[in-house]
């Protein structure tokens, strides 16, 4: 077996003691087996309850902690976790499985290959998100920008899992062609940059009703659900509805 990045891998199968860096396969893992899983993040908030040790966040992951939970393997993402942490971990012999993650079909591929890995059984979810997900793309029927941070403000822009999971709902990023994936630009040039609306996720910055709205001038503005935008797993199914639903109620 081979991670995303092309690693040989020799885990345990079925591994039965996992730690998870990455909240999306934290939740998807947990659908599974939430019972060998022994880490996890600070910020894997689903499931609700979830009872691990937790090993800080996904920039700073304790080495020791995990360490110390003799794993049989770390579940990490290119993006979200940093290479010199995946680099540590193997020089003292802990497996660890590197996802990389851009589309919604390399999600749901990418989580076929993980469950095989470790032996474990691929959810039911799993093939319904794979039916709802991978098909044509739909024609377009809006035009969205999702800034991701303020002060300075950054937005969503090419070769994303966020853009792709857009377009497939029918919504067309403005900033998809941008050269950068995550673009610092000016509030002057996202309020005017030819968008139908600006999509508002609660994370990573947590946009509210009374934070973000109040900066447009001319764009309207919705305030819609990180998770359900930028998380692969579960949520997916969720998701999928958003683009059946009416346009959600505008922040001004």
């Amino acid at each position: 077996m081979r991670d995303d990045l092309d690693t040989p891998y020799a885990g345990r199968r079925p591994a039965r003691r996992v730690v998870s860096l990455v909240p999306s396969l934290t939740e998807a893992l947990a659908s599974v087996a939430a019972d060998r899983l022994v880490g996890a993040t600070d910020w894997c908030t689903h499931p609700a309850g979830l009872e691990v040790a937790r090993v800080r966040g996904t920039k700073n992951p304790d080495l020791a902690a995990i360490r110390a939970l003799s794993p049989d393997v770390v579940v990490a993402n290119k993006e979200e976790n940093r290479e010199l942490d995946v680099r540590r971990l193997r020089e003292v012999g802990i497996q660890v499985w590197v996802t990389d993650i851009e589309t919604v079909p390399q999600a749901i591929a990418s989580m076929e290959r993980l469950f095989d890995a470790l032996g474990w059984d691929r959810p039911g979810w799993l093939t319904t998100a794979r039916g709802c997900w991978c098909g044509p793309l739909p024609p377009i029927t809006r035009r969205v920008v999702v800034p991701i941070w303020r002060d300075p403000w950054m937005v969503v822009g090419s070769r994303t899992f966020t853009g792709d999971l857009l377009r497939r709902l029918g919504w067309q990023n403005v900033y998809a062609d941008h050269p950068e994936r995550y673009p610092h630009v000016s509030l002057a040039e996202i309020d005017r940059d030819g968008a139908d609306v600006a999509l508002l996720p609660d994370e990573p910055y947590p946009f509210t009703a009374a934070d973000g709205p109040e900066a447009f001038s001319r764009l309207p503005t919705e305030l819609v659900s990180g998770r359900l935008i930028t998380w692969y797993g579960p949520s997916l199914l969720d998701a999928a509805r958003l683009g059946e639903e009416p346009s959600g109620p505008q922040s001004r």
